[in-house]
């Protein structure tokens, strides 16, 4: 009877633990957790886990890898996440691939990815910790499209009360109506395609001009590219130099010789003190010059005496008339 108790109890105890194995094993599979193939432990440090729990799984370019092992908080700015990762991915995996926590489809768990970055670089090794970006979570989008939102909700009521002032915009909608406008915008078009046109032909005449400039033809060519008139101008210039010094030294003569009868002149010397100074050789010069003007005038009176003697008469009017054909001749010339 004992033994067959103490059997029983064998029998128990190894359903019992049989059962407590089968739900552990469920569990780790649950979990995704590599019961009997090696792993190895790499770290990531984030800002931000983005809900992310142990049992998620971790991907390397696509590929489920391994799974969370543990998350810590370090301090108010880093959470540090273990990943178990498989040991056969250990020679693939380098240093210089990016951990980035993602969602496994729309509105799935979240997981950890592991991108490979091009690069030469040596391969992970336990305990090592890999480089993170922060990748905007859901949260975060929701609120920049919140933000955007509202920015368009301002756009859009400001771009309707533009609408409405076009709208009432008496002024805008008659120009847009008035029918010369599109004439006379295909006339100034037309005008400026011929401005432009002129523009064109000035800027290839010009061009022309330059090349023949550059080619020594015509004066401002040939004053370029001739090497005679260079000479000639050389020697021109040199003449006008010449000429210069010797005006210089006839003004310096001129300024001597005015001194001089300046000097006369204050010395009451010379011709020129007597015809300014001498009163009685300036009337003499006037008393002169009014016989003159007295001669001439009864000269004058007996001229007009002798046009109308009959002796010369005919010689003055043949003149007279000669100085007539000679004026008519100068005016149809001109």
């Amino acid at each position: 009877m004992a033994a067959k108790s103490f059997s029983n109890f064998k029998l128990g105890v190894f359903v019992l633990a049989g059962l407590a194995f089968l739900i552990l094993s469920l569990y780790l599979i649950g979990k995704n957790k590599n019961i009997f193939g090696a792993t190895f432990m790499v770290k990531a440090h984030f800002r931000n886990v983005q809900g992310l729990t142990s049992g998620n799984n971790v991907r390397y370019a696509g590929i489920q890898v391994g799974t969370v092992k543990k998350i810590t908080i370090l301090d108010n700015e880093q959470i540090e996440v273990e990943l178990l990762i498989d040991n056969k991915m250990k020679p693939y995996i380098r240093k210089n691939a990016n951990a980035t926590i993602a969602t496994d489809g729309l509105m799935g768990n979240k997981v950890v990815n592991i991108i490979p970055v091009p690069g030469n670089a040596n391969p992970v090794v336990p305990g090592d910790i890999l480089i993170t970006d922060e990748v905007p979570g859901l949260d975060n989008m929701i609120s920049t499209f919140s933000g955007t939102n509202n920015d368009l909700a301002v756009v859009v009521a400001e771009l309707k009360r533009f609408m409405l002032r076009i709208n009432s915009s008496s002024a805008l909608w008659s120009v847009l109506n008035d029918s010369s406008l599109s004439r006379n915008l295909n006339v100034s078009l037309e005008n400026i395609r011929q401005a432009t046109a002129r523009a064109n032909t000035m800027v290839g005449d010009l061009d022309g001009l330059l090349l023949d400039v550059k080619n020594g033809k015509g004066s401002l060519g040939a004053i370029l590219t001739d090497t005679a008139i260079a000479e000639n101008l050389n020697v021109a210039l040199m003449q006008i130099k010449h000429v210069a010094v010797e005006a210089d030294t006839l003004a310096k003569e001129l300024s001597q010789l005015t001194r001089s009868i300046q000097y006369d002149i204050d010395q009451g010397k010379g011709t020129v003190n007597a015809l300014l100074k001498d009163s009685v050789m300036t009337r003499s010069i006037h008393i002169s010059l009014d016989n003159i003007q007295q001669s001439t005038h009864r000269f004058n009176e007996v001229m007009e005496g002798l046009k109308h003697s009959f002796l010369v008469r005919g010689y003055f009017r043949k003149l007279e008339k000669k100085q007539a054909k000679e004026a008519e001749k100068d005016r149809e010339a001109q």
